[in-house]
């Protein structure tokens, strides 16, 4: 059913309604944001992408990546603290890896997402 509010604004009752019901509670909005703000960084994105396919020290990040240990260091840190990233001791070394599969599903959607895109525009699409 069409109403009208302050009679400038037409819209679809049930529609609305419904979408109203099935909104995502303001806490999973809140994580979902701070997820994509955390990997939402191209030196965060390669480090999840590099820790996708191993488990690696800093030192071999940096080399990997062509980029100091500082910066792996400190965009290391932010990932941890979102919970994307996790550590274990090894003697003298910490070895870093993706917190869970989640990370990596959701990055790998994303990745053929944007090589669809990609195709998509080199095929005049």
């Amino acid at each position: 059913m069409k109403k009208t509010i302050d009679s400038q604004i037409n819209y679809n009752e049930d529609v609305v309604e419904r979408v109203r019901r099935d909104l995502i509670s303001d806490q999973c909005v809140s994580k979902l944001a701070s997820f994509f703000k955390s990997v939402g960084e191209e030196n965060r994105v390669r480090i999840i992408y590099a820790l996708s396919l191993n488990e690696m020290c800093v030192s071999d990040l940096a080399v990997a990546l062509g980029v100091s240990q500082s910066l792996i260091s400190h965009q290391l840190k932010l990932l941890k603290l979102e919970g994307q990233v996790k550590s274990r001791r090894e003697g003298k070394n910490i070895y870093y890896s993706l917190d869970d599969e989640h990370v990596v599903e959701i990055f790998e959607e994303a990745l053929k997402h944007i090589r669809h895109k990609i195709e998509d525009v080199e095929e005049g699409k």
